[in-house]
């Protein structure tokens, strides 16, 4: 069994937050999955609301975002950490922010692998297939209310 980890989770905007951002972003996305850093950066970071999660020493290992449509996405979390209960923190913390938001519907865009995971937790594929950065993607949306993850509830 491994060790639980004690994990802290904050909402963050862009302008307080960005290096710690940018460097989880680059970490996974730039780094590890080699996509250029212009597609990873954009104009919807200064408008969207950032989330990061901290385990024990206060390092950030993972961070989300919403944009001001309600997309979730830029979802990265470092390798080590890439357990249920990480991302389950991640999704509740952006999920509080789309309800004060008041976002009816939110939506993230698919790894086309993934279509058939994200459509049992209550998102429909709306649209053709995409390439982003040579992955094929598909953009899926969802009513705030069904979206559940197992416990996310129970999460505050």
């Amino acid at each position: 069994m491994g060790v639980s980890m004690a994990y802290k989770v904050q909402q963050v905007l862009w302008q307080e937050a960005c290096e710690q951002l940018k460097t989880l972003r680059k970490a996974v996305y730039v780094l590890e999955w080699q996509l250029p850093e212009t597609t990873e950066f954009d104009e919807l970071d200064s408008q969207a609301a950032h989330v990061l999660l901290f385990c024990d020493q206060n390092t950030p290992i993972a961070t989300g975002r919403l944009t001001p449509s309600g997309e979730l996405g830029r979802i990265a979390v470092l390798p080590g950490h890439r357990t249920l209960a990480v991302y389950k923190l991640l999704f509740a913390a952006l999920l509080k922010q789309a309800e004060s938001q008041n976002l009816k519907q939110i939506q993230l865009q698919s790894e086309l692998t993934s279509v058939e995971y994200h459509r049992a937790k209550g998102f429909e594929p709306v649209g053709k297939a995409f390439m982003e950065a040579g992955i094929p993607m598909q953009k899926m949306v969802c009513n705030r209310q069904n979206f559940d993850f197992p416990d996310v509830r129970h999460i505050h």
